[in-house]
């Protein structure tokens, strides 16, 4: 029989992590912060970071301001309002080097399957045919990182460079050539205007426009970086630009069609759309939602709308009905010459662990006790999966996503910080917490613009599974408050 991982011992982790973007890396800072340094972090990718690793688009960098994307416990010398990619990945890179987690990584390593195996923990299965037990599992395996490739007729006969906008072709040559961009949310509106200036000709479908706002972004002056290199005035902007965020979402008004917020965002996003197209009424009637404010994701750029003016640029106000060798053809039946086509049509969020397969005390799979209808305590715990721990789980999507992931580190860190003590062998919430906290989260959503836009929020049943509903001030409340109350505690039997 092999014994349960122990915290001590160094021939097997007594923490696994599954994945190496923000999420991961946070939970490892937080697990040495506690002294608990015997855990592993298996990443499928070649290097860290998660979706900051695969999204190589022209034009990717992050929507929320650098200084609070970031981590709480790690300063940088950002040089810009939004940290693009290669930014956010130096970044991440020092943070890995000064906690000294490069030995805890397992790159191009996927785990393919975890199984609750009682005394001994769980025991997981990686893609190198390894094998191995631990006392607890965090997995940071993200919302967004999952493709979601469409199933359009004729779209293997194309002939042209085709891929999707999170596995980028750098080969692909798109220079002079005519490039239709399939999607039009955060990632496509990045990406038009990035590449307008080179391509012959950008075409851009568009199923359902998103409510767009002035991005603002912009590159910090040398005395703006030197006076931000202060510890404290860092952290007074940190603070500035959370409750920039947190004073609309504390309360969820912002979701809420009808109240002050939600009309006054309604009425800016609309100014700003006859501002920019106050000469073209085509574009101002097609760029315009018909779903309430914050139905969809709000979308930043402010590049996206004035690319729309170029010549070269031509939207599509239509979904894409099917491809040809070299064309795409919209639901009108009108066909549209392409030689490349970019595929910014999303991910599969609510497919929350989708990439390994999760099995329980009572030897059921988390898909079965799910149904394709996800849902945890706080995001991060299911009855029957002891000591198994959700970063970025049902229902916390929403607000400041870095410190939403810290806080669910935190939780899962001092809870499996308990395990030390040899006289628990297994920590699960209570069924009770579960049922009551996803009645409450229902009934907070009811009222929100999510329940009546067509969006990626919703399960199959049609209930919003990816969103929180309030801001990170009350989400952090509820981690640190409910966690010990809501634990049902298995001790070690004696001999």
């Amino acid at each position: 029989m092999i014994a349960m991982a122990s915290f001590r011992r160094k021939s097997q982790p007594s923490v696994v992590i599954i994945g190496g973007g923000l999420g991961g890396i946070a939970a490892a800072v937080k697990l040495k912060k506690r002294g608990i340094g015997t855990f592993t972090i298996f990443e499928r990718s070649a290097g860290p970071g998660g979706v900051w690793w695969d999204n190589r688009y022209p034009g990717v960098e992050v929507d929320v301001s650098s200084h609070l994307y970031s981590y709480s416990f790690k300063r940088f010398d950002w040089s810009r309002t939004h940290a693009d990619q290669a930014e956010l990945q130096r970044y991440l890179q020092e943070v890995i080097d000064e906690f000294d987690l490069r030995e805890h990584f397992r790159f191009e390593t996927k785990v393919e399957r975890v199984e609750w195996d009682g005394s001994r923990g769980y025991h997981v299965w990686t893609s190198d045919g390894e094998g191995l037990y631990c006392r607890a599992v965090i997995s940071a395996v993200g919302l967004l990182n999952e493709p979601r490739y469409p199933d359009w007729p004729g779209l293997a006969d194309f002939a042209g460079p085709v891929f999707h906008s999170a596995r980028w072709d750098g080969d692909a040559d798109l220079a002079g050539k005519n490039v239709a961009v399939v999607g039009s949310g955060s990632t496509a509106v990045q990406i038009v205007p990035s590449i307008a200036g080179e391509v012959r000709r950008v075409t851009l479908f568009q199923r359902e426009p998103g409510w767009v706002f002035p991005k603002g972004d912009r590159e910090f002056s040398h005395e703006e970086r030197r006076v931000l290199g202060r510890r404290l005035a860092q952290r007074r902007e940190r603070l500035r630009l959370f409750w920039q965020i947190e004073r609309g979402q504390l309360l969820g008004s912002i979701h809420r069609p009808g109240t002050k917020l939600n009309t006054q965002r309604e009425r800016q996003a609309r100014a700003y759309i006859a501002r920019v197209f106050k000469d073209r009424p085509d574009l101002r009637v097609a760029v315009t939602p018909t779903y309430p404010y914050a139905g969809k994701r709000p979308i930043l750029s402010s590049a996206f709308y004035p690319s729309l003016l170029r010549d070269n640029v031509e939207l599509v106000p239509y979904a894409v009905a099917s491809v040809t060798s070299d064309a795409v053809v919209d639901t009108r039946g009108v066909a549209h010459p392409v030689d490349v086509l970019v595929l910014a049509t999303g991910f599969q969020p609510t497919k929350f662990l989708a990439s390994f397969k999760l099995i329980g005390r009572n030897g059921r799979p988390l898909s079965q006790v799910w149904r394709n209808d996800p849902q945890a305590f706080l995001g991060i715990t299911v009855p029957e999966f002891p000591n198994f721990y959700m970063l970025y789980g049902p229902n916390t999507n929403g607000g400041e996503i870095v410190s939403q992931l810290e806080r669910q580190a935190e939780y899962a860190v001092r809870t499996i910080g308990q395990l030390r003590n040899r006289r628990i062998a297994a920590i699960d919430v209570r069924p009770s917490f579960y049922v009551k906290y996803n009645r409450w989260i229902q009934r907070s959503i009811a009222k929100t613009s999510w329940v009546l836009s067509n969006n990626y929020y919703k399960s199959e049943s049609g209930r919003v599974v990816t969103q929180w509903p309030y801001g990170a001030i009350i989400y952090s409340a509820l981690t640190k408050l409910l966690r010990r109350a809501s634990q049902s505690i298995e001790f070690v039997k004696a001999k």
